[in-house]
């Protein structure tokens, strides 16, 4: 309590009241010794007063300290209370975040084994679609090999030259054979050249 509060002008009030009082009582007490308990009497209830009063400011003093400390105390405990608040928000947002995160790795795995196992039929598809094309060539290629056309006579027209250099007129007999088989593999399909029939000698 200081001497700008509000309670500071009735103890002044009070106090100099006291002060005449006093000062009545002493006169009294020389001119009219008889009166002198009944001043004793109204010092002590002015005194009970001021203990009264004072006990009343004191309590008001306490009461408003209380209410400052409560109100700074409901302001700590609403900061700390926001903060824990803001704290467990934050706490979400980063298990919001991190379950974002792994739906969108599983996807992006999902996905990625996706194409994997389209890249391996793809491939299989592709491997197989490669080799029956390679075969149907082979194949094809193959339905078309014939032996050489009139080997025989060739490799006996060959002989008859080597054995009779000097006399080929021997060989003219073979030499008509050939010609006669050449020109009858001309005119069968590709698929029998090669397998007609040689003419026998008459």
């Amino acid at each position: 309590m200081g001497f700008g509060s509000p309670e500071w002008p009735f103890l002044q009030r009070t106090g100099c009241c006291l002060d005449k009082r006093h000062s009545g009582t002493t006169k009294r007490q020389h001119s009219r010794p008889v009166a002198a308990g009944e001043a004793q009497a109204g010092l002590k209830q002015e005194q009970a007063y001021v203990r009264d009063e004072f006990g009343k400011i004191l309590e008001r003093e306490r009461i408003s300290s209380n209410e400052h400390l409560t109100r700074a105390i409901l302001r700590e405990r609403a900061a700390t209370e926001e903060e824990r608040q803001k704290a467990q928000r934050f706490a979400r947002q980063l298990e919001e975040k991190d379950r974002e995160l792994k739906k969108h790795d599983a996807y992006y795995k999902e996905q990625l084994a996706r194409l994997e196992e389209r890249s391996a039929q793809f491939y299989k598809v592709t491997t197989e679609q490669y080799q029956k094309a390679a075969d149907e060539v082979s194949a094809r290629f193959k339905r078309y090999e014939t032996q050489p056309v009139c080997a025989d006579l060739q490799g006996k027209i060959l002989q008859c030259y080597q054995q009779h250099a000097q006399e080929t007129l021997s060989c003219s007999a073979l030499a008509s054979q050939y010609l006669h088989c050449v020109n009858h593999a001309k005119q069968v399909p590709r698929a029998v050249r090669g397998r007609a029939a040689v003419p026998k000698q008459g």
